[in-house]
């Protein structure tokens, strides 16, 4: 997908230091004990907590923290969270959607709104980019775990939809309701994956610049920087090229 791998590595970079990593864990509790409030705090028994169980293991989040999320719920402790989705333009006209889990709507909306409007973009009304974008199943694994062929076999036998292959990584797509039946016989076939999410996939990518990109990134590091954003998610493509020139 345009834009996720990149973001993607963006977000293990930045991963790499304790203080973001102390953040993603806050954002990854944050979704669990959600999705173990919604439902049964059984991820057995429960898609959305499955998945993002699932998501906090493959960022190495310790188990004694994901329990304890689980626990939150189960105890009805905690906050009440709200989920948001907003969505914009960044510069070079690149579409974004930002979705937030939150407990005080006017904080996160002002937030999300400076962010934007610090970083060279504008903060549209609901549905004035999402109509760009379907709603898909996204399940990612390392390049490591086998070729393309091995890959792209085990993903159709699980009813996935599409494969797409890269240096780094094979992302495999299925419908959204789908995702955690094919998640779940994956699994057993290629083992645990990086990612399973219900993901924004663009229907048209927009090719940024190094000029376009830079700021795209700022923006896009400004709203992840933000406790109550969970995911961005855009239509952009950003070339190896452009981004070694930015890592330089």
């Amino acid at each position: 997908m345009a834009g996720h791998s990149k973001f993607k590595n963006i977000m293990h970079r930045k991963g790499a230091q304790d203080k973001k990593r102390s953040a993603m864990f806050s954002k990854l509790s944050r979704e669990i004990t959600v999705a173990a409030k919604m439902g049964a705090p059984d991820p057995d028994m429960n898609p959305r907590l499955r998945l993002a169980v699932n998501n906090a293991k493959a960022q190495s989040m310790p188990k004694d923290n994901i329990q304890r999320a689980i626990d939150k719920a189960s105890a009805n402790e905690g906050d009440d969270y709200e989920e948001i989705r907003y969505e914009g333009y960044g510069p070079g006209g690149v579409a974004l959607i930002v979705e937030a889990l939150t407990d005080n709507r006017n904080r996160t909306a002002t937030n999300v709104r400076t962010a934007f409007s610090k970083n060279g973009g504008n903060l549209g009304a609901s549905g004035s980019v999402s109509h760009g974008f379907e709603r898909l199943g996204l399940i990612v694994y390392p390049a490591s775990i086998g070729g393309e062929d091995k890959v792209l076999e085990a993903a159709m036998e699980a009813g996935a939809e599409d494969i797409q292959s890269g240096d780094e990584e094979h992302e495999i797509w299925t419908a959204a309701d789908d995702l955690h039946e094919v998640a779940t016989t994956l699994e057993k076939a290629l083992g645990e994956a990086e990612t399973v999410k219900l993901a924004w996939k663009p229907n048209l990518t927009v090719d940024c610049d190094e000029g376009t990109a830079s700021t795209l990134l700022k923006l896009i590091d400004a709203l992840d920087d933000d406790d109550d954003v969970q995911t961005v998610w855009g239509n952009y493509e950003i070339s190896d090229e452009v981004m070694d020139k930015l890592d330089a």
